[in-house]
């Protein structure tokens, strides 16, 4: 589990601002930028220059910094397609994946919300059958 660190017999929530699930979930994807890659990914495996080309316009040093965060906490996999210069691909892990249903939910209260937006994801029941 993301977080989870064994002390002793115990199992402590690490560090972390707060004990709440919600405050210790944004930590981690709580800001615009990581949830976005985080949407992008859930269509499939994606190369940085796939991820760069995103219509936000997300900034190099963020994406590579949001990119090594998530690999870091599990939620995504970095796959070598190219030796020299060295080149990866990114897809979610299992765990990553699970974030689909909250993106979804997310997306499902923009569009009743936000007229003339569009859903730039699958909807949760597409993201169940991909597993």
């Amino acid at each position: 589990m993301i977080g989870q660190e064994r002390a002793g017999d115990e199992t402590t929530a690490g560090p972390g601002r707060s004990l709440c699930p919600v405050a210790r979930a944004l930590d981690l994807v709580g800001d615009r930028w990581t949830l976005l890659v985080i949407r992008d990914l859930l269509g499939g495996q994606k190369r940085y220059g796939d991820l760069l080309a995103s219509a936000e316009h997300i900034p190099t040093n963020i994406l590579a910094d949001r990119l090594k965060r998530l690999e870091r906490a599990g939620l995504l996999e970095r796959i070598r397609y190219r030796e020299h210069p060295p080149r990866f691909e990114y897809r979610l892990t299992a765990e990553g994946r699970g974030l689909g249903r909250a993106i979804d939910a997310l997306a499902t209260w923009g569009l009743a919300h936000f007229p003339g937006t569009v859903r730039a994801i699958p909807g949760s029941d597409e993201l169940d059958r991909a597993r």
